[in-house]
């Protein structure tokens, strides 16, 4: 199966693709008044695992808080429901789109008469930025959008409505020939990317901005955080000014899609000497072994699906690794 096929939970029941409708008149579509989560599902040795899923799911819900997007059904039901989708389609290793959004009742800027759906869709995404990004890097630009200024989007929420912020950043950034853009804060520091958070390396450490700088927190950022702790590797949260990426050792992206990708020029300067620098490396290669259950998962963050039946599964997607 692929994208646009398959079942799609909905409320409590899986749907065929096809069939996974709503109303034009849902205040989401109108308003952007839905959350939503991106995470993965990996092939292992040991079977089929979701990466850092509880975690996930505690932003989505600590999301729709924000909101005041109250869903009936509690953080286990939805943990088990993803499970089930991913059995469902029979997946080995996946993309996984949990989401809530306000439906239909009536139009009009206030949500509270809309009722709280939700859904998850799951599907074979490859490498987001392309095949060799993981390795080679990609090219990028600083965009001229700047994310939004703190008390005006809450951007610790992951929510669809700040997410069309995201794509001006990333069609400015295609028009003009680059794989990403990055975006500044309103104070012209370093945010992040369309939709991935940023890491700098100058002298053997590793810098990025601060949850303060108009960032989403990331679970993958916090993953490389933890890294690279474990690889001894200095890291410090700290407003990162504009001119800094360019006279930076390493830089790269990372996120659920992107996973760690590596920046070799930002606005056509190349950083260090154009390729995945050594801290990017090691904090990748970590990344991959734990996520592929090369090494063991210290730190719990694999959710096996199919645990008793993972010795007999013929994987359907695979991760590279570099």
């Amino acid at each position: 199966m692929s994208f646009g096929s398959g079942k799609i939970w909905m409320n409590g029941a899986l749907v065929d693709w096809a069939d996974a409708q709503i109303h034009i008149g849902s205040h989401v579509i109108h308003y952007g008044s839905g959350v939503f989560e991106g995470a993965r599902c990996y092939d292992t040795p040991k079977g089929s695992a979701c990466f850092r899923l509880d975690t996930h799911l505690r932003r989505l819900y600590d999301s729709a808080k924000v909101y005041r997007m109250a869903y009936d059904l509690d953080l286990p039901g939805l943990h088990d429901a993803v499970l089930d989708t991913i059995r469902a389609n029979g997946y080995t290793a996946c993309y996984i789109r949990p989401l809530l959004y306000r439906g239909y009742h009536e139009l009009g800027v206030s949500p509270f008469e809309c009722p709280v759906d939700a859904a998850i869709l799951v599907w074979e995404w490859p490498a987001y930025l392309g095949e060799d990004a993981l390795e080679e890097g990609v090219d990028v630009q600083v965009s001229s959008w700047a994310r939004s200024a703190p008390n005006t989007f809450p951007a610790m929420a992951k929510s669809t409505a700040n997410y069309a912020n995201s794509q001006l950043i990333k069609m400015e950034a295609t028009l003009n020939g680059y794989s990403e853009g990055i975006a500044l804060d309103p104070a012209g520091l370093v945010s992040e990317g369309s939709g991935q958070n940023i890491f700098v390396v100058r002298d053997g450490i590793l810098f990025t901005p601060p949850t303060g700088g108009s960032v989403l927190p990331g679970i993958t950022r916090d993953v490389v955080i933890t890294l690279a702790r474990d690889l001894n590797v200095p890291v410090r949260e700290q407003p990162i000014p504009r001119e800094m990426l360019y006279v930076a050792d390493e830089v790269f992206f990372t996120g659920t899609a992107s996973e760690v990708s590596p920046i070799r020029s930002i606005d056509k300067i190349t950083i260090g000497d154009g390729r995945r620098g050594p801290v990017t490396a090691a904090i990748q290669h970590r990344f991959f072994d734990v996520i592929n259950g090369i090494i063991p998962d210290t730190h719990g963050w694999l959710i096996y699906v199919y645990p008793a039946r993972a010795a007999t599964l013929k994987p359907v997607a695979t991760v590279k690794t570099t």
